[in-house]
């Protein structure tokens, strides 16, 4: 019989991805930062008076934010296991990856001003 199927292989996954952000929380201040931009946004997302579609933009626009600073951190810790020399596809791993960080906190800023001010 399977070990990894079903049940089992959902409670492997959600302790994989629960020490994914344990990780992501303990070695990364990047993550931690934007945590406490949700923490502090959320409530705010939740008080405001905007449609229920409205708010789910804002509080999804601040998770996607968490989400693209956990895959370049996957990014960065990965080219950092290949190899500590400096090679420019390297920096071009991580530049893209800290790209797509920033390029996520443009969206939800826009989101929420499009939002606020609407």
């Amino acid at each position: 019989m399977q070990h990894n199927s079903g049940f089992m292989r959902l409670v492997n996954a959600l302790r994989y991805s629960w020490d994914g952000l344990r990780s992501a929380f303990a070695s990364e201040a990047a993550f931690r930062q934007e945590l406490l931009l949700f923490v502090l946004l959320t409530p705010i997302a939740l008080a405001v008076d905007v449609s229920g579609g409205e708010r789910g933009l804002m509080i999804g626009s601040l998770i996607l934010v968490l989400i693209v600073e956990v895959i370049n951190s996957a990014i960065e810790a990965t080219v950092d296991r290949i190899s500590d020399e400096r090679h420019p596809l390297s920096k071009k791993a991580k530049d893209m990856g800290s790209a797509a960080v920033l390029l996520s906190l443009i969206n939800a800023a826009a989101v929420w001003l499009a939002t606020l001010a609407g």
